[in-house]
């Protein structure tokens, strides 16, 4: 995929999609029209470009999404460390940690993940 990052508009048509797929495109397209007040030919413009960035599918009018919302946050958490951090996970979490204090309930939830991990490489 060659660009993760959406922009407020991209994100909310996206979340329309993830919401309700699988969808018609005239489902879409009255979605859009209702929740973003936009002409039928916006949406597929904006279907079209989300399409070419392999985010979604619409084939023979039924439109998918290739990766969930969640998949999409992964690979663009991914991309994020791996330009901003070289790829480094600790520098990452030191790096939001020194902004951002934890909660006991966030500390415990990380090192039941590291766990789990450890856990299963055994």
């Amino acid at each position: 995929m060659e660009d993760l990052k959406l922009g407020t508009i991209e994100s909310k048509f996206a979340d329309i999609i993830w919401n309700n797929e699988p969808l018609g495109s005239g489902e879409l397209v009255k979605l859009c029209q209702e929740q973003l007040e936009w002409k039928k030919s916006t949406t597929y413009t904006m279907l079209k470009r989300l399409c070419e960035r392999g985010i979604f599918q619409n084939e023979n009018g039924c439109v998918t999404s290739l990766m969930t919302k969640e998949e999409f946050g992964a690979a663009q958490s991914e991309k994020i460390i791996e330009e901003s951090f070289a790829g480094s996970l600790p520098s990452f979490l030191a790096a939001f940690t020194s902004r951002k204090s934890l909660s006991e309930q966030e500390v415990d939830e990380i090192q039941a993940m590291i766990d789990q991990i450890r856990q299963e490489r055994r």
